[in-house]
């Protein structure tokens, strides 16, 4: 029997491995576990002993006896770069490190028949982070902002000795922010067929940062997860998780939009009242007083956090080699464009036709002794984005993720802590309207990923 399952296994991961072309990328964050990141993500079959199987799969927290309290966090380290196709400029990442926390506690009851917990994690958010005075990309966004953080209470119940099951409500509270530079030289000039870029003498330079404008809104919001693992023996297990989908209607956004002087000047005459040497400055201002179309001003904006299914299997090799395959498939498709409604500026629509996506995680357990234990995974991920929506905003590829973990328990408590490198292919993208260009230089983009999780049983 042993030897059927994990031939079916090896299969799995090879056949699965062979066919995988896209997984959830986009702004989902699946760093949620140090033991679980340490096998690549795979887990949805056999959960870790800290309590984050009430995100990787309610079912799990009957399984894993006792109280637990997890405490985690992923450091991530984002590298990257834009390489314009006709110039060569490069524009580079802002080096920054963002903190991914989370925390768990589950309890058991009814001689371990039945489970409840609660959750505190964060699986989508986004941050990116450029040089608001030097970046290509700036026009289109130079910092983009999403964070979701989830507070999950849960309950899990053994229905049998082989079959648990188990749900929670995801209670969630995002925030957005969007800050870009806005272009001098496209702006119109009231009267005359021109912009400031296209003035027949001493046109205003492409480039020249006028206005900065900062975009913000928060929503709380509310959705569900479930999850099942199957357990016929001690050898072979499968498991099944669904996160569902919310929306993100933010009613309460604010957009403050600040004005860059440019100290430039008419060098020929808009008319007898607007004579050459008028400060540009001064003829803009007006924009942004009270009531102008740069003023500050209220929005409201919607953003999905799609629906995530992962299915999973895991098998006992031998007493101490664990080994794990994760399918996961998730509704990017419903981020098909951001829509932001603007009380005096009007409607904005940003194109973004994401594609819904699916992908592979694998990962092994090794225990050396009873305290300690090794572990390793890779997973691989495709973009969710189409060519056209490749911006600084989101400058996403096809990734390949490889880690490394350790555990070592001390009594009732235990440490975990996982290295991952994240390496992501080289993808053309834009950071231009795409009215100029669909596509117009390269991304490049690396990460490193360190994480620790400490837990602790009674």
């Amino acid at each position: 029997m042993r030897r059927t399952v994990a031939c079916v296994i090896v299969g799995a991961f090879l056949l699965v491995g062979a066919a995988v072309n896209a997984a959830a990328q986009g702004y989902g964050v699946y760093e949620q576990s140090a033991c679980v990141m340490g096998r690549g993500g795979a887990t949805v079959a056999s959960p870790c002993p800290d309590g984050s199987s009430i995100y990787f799969n309610p079912a799990g927290i009957v399984l894993t006896p006792g109280q637990i309290v997890g405490v985690g966090a992923t450091v991530i380290g984002p590298r990257g770069n834009f390489t314009d196709a006709t110039t060569q400029q490069v524009s580079n990442l802002n080096t920054r490190y963002y903190p991914v926390p989370n925390i768990y506690y589950k309890r058991n009851f009814a001689k371990d028949r039945a489970s409840a917990g609660i959750g505190l994690f964060a699986p989508y958010g986004l941050t990116t982070d450029w040089p608001p005075d030097t970046s290509e990309g700036r026009f289109l966004g130079y910092k983009s902002l999403v964070h979701a953080i989830y507070v999950q209470p849960t309950v899990a119940f053994k229905v049998n000795d082989w079959l648990a099951v188990g749900g929670g409500i995801d209670i969630t509270r995002t925030s957005l922010e969007l800050r870009q530079r806005l272009d001098l030289a496209a702006v119109p000039i009231t009267g005359t067929p021109y912009t400031f870029g296209t003035l027949p003498v001493g046109p205003v330079p492409a480039g020249t940062d006028f206005a900065d404008v900062d975009l913000k809104g928060d929503a709380w919001h509310a959705g569900y997860h479930l999850g099942v693992i199957f357990k016929p023996d001690k050898v072979f297990s499968l498991g099944l998780r669904y996160m569902s989908g919310q929306t993100v209607n933010v009613t309460n956004g604010a957009v403050t939009i600040t004005q860059i002087q440019t100290g430039k000047k008419l060098a020929i005459p808009l008319g007898p009242t607007i004579p050459a040497g008028t400060p540009i400055d001064a003829l803009v201002a007006p924009n942004f007083a009270a009531g102008g179309k740069l003023s500050n001003q209220t929005a409201t904006t919607a953003v999905p956090l799609p629906h995530q299914l992962v299915l999973g299997g895991a098998v006992q090799v031998t007493p101490k080699l664990l080994a794990l395959v994760d399918y996961q498939y998730v509704r990017w498709s419903l981020f098909d464009a951001l829509v932001i409604n603007q009380s005096i500026a009007g409607t904005t629509t940003i194109v973004e036709s994401y594609g819904n996506t699916s992908g592979v995680r694998l990962g092994i357990d090794y225990a050396v002794n009873p305290v300690t234990t090794f572990r390793a995974g890779v997973d691989f991920h495709g973009a969710a984005a189409p060519p056209q929506t490749v911006t600084p905003n989101l400058p996403e590829a096809s990734r390949a993720e490889f880690s490394v973990g350790f555990g070592r328990a001390f009594g009732k408590a235990r440490i975990d802590a996982y290295y991952m490198y994240l390496h992501q292919a080289d993808r053309a993208g834009r950071t231009v309207p795409p009215s100029v260009a669909l596509t117009n230089g390269t991304y490049a983009f690396m990460s490193n990923l360190l994480g620790v999780t400490l837990a602790f049983g009674f």
